[in-house]
């Protein structure tokens, strides 16, 4: 017993332990803000596109006046994407309908 113990050398151990123990905190502290750093530059995109339509909201309020004066393929391509979106709503509501039709179909 005396042997293995010579061995091991048990305080070398045990001071090699707690300084594994230090550089793993280490790290777990390191990867938590990289994680909080990737976490929060993902979130400015949502943060980039809020802003985008805010400014629009503002350039459009205060251009109200000079969009009477763009040409009218300017404006009517403005206003077909509202329509295009309210269609797309329609669509989808129709292949709802289709779909609930097939699935009664196959119930019964």
């Amino acid at each position: 017993m005396k042997l293995v113990n010579n061995l091991m050398k048990a305080p070398e151990v045990a001071m090699t332990m707690q300084e594994f123990s230090k550089e793993m905190t280490k790290a777990g502290v390191m990867e938590e803000m990289v994680n909080d750093a990737v976490d929060s530059a993902l979130d400015s995109e949502d943060m980039e596109e809020e802003i985008e339509e805010e400014v629009d909201k503002v350039l459009t309020a205060i251009a109200g006046e000079t969009t009477a004066q763009l040409p009218e393929a300017v404006r009517k391509e403005k206003l077909k994407q509202p329509a295009q979106a309210v269609e797309d709503a329609e669509d989808d509501e129709e292949d709802l309908e289709e779909l609930r039709a097939r699935l009664a179909k196959v119930r019964s």
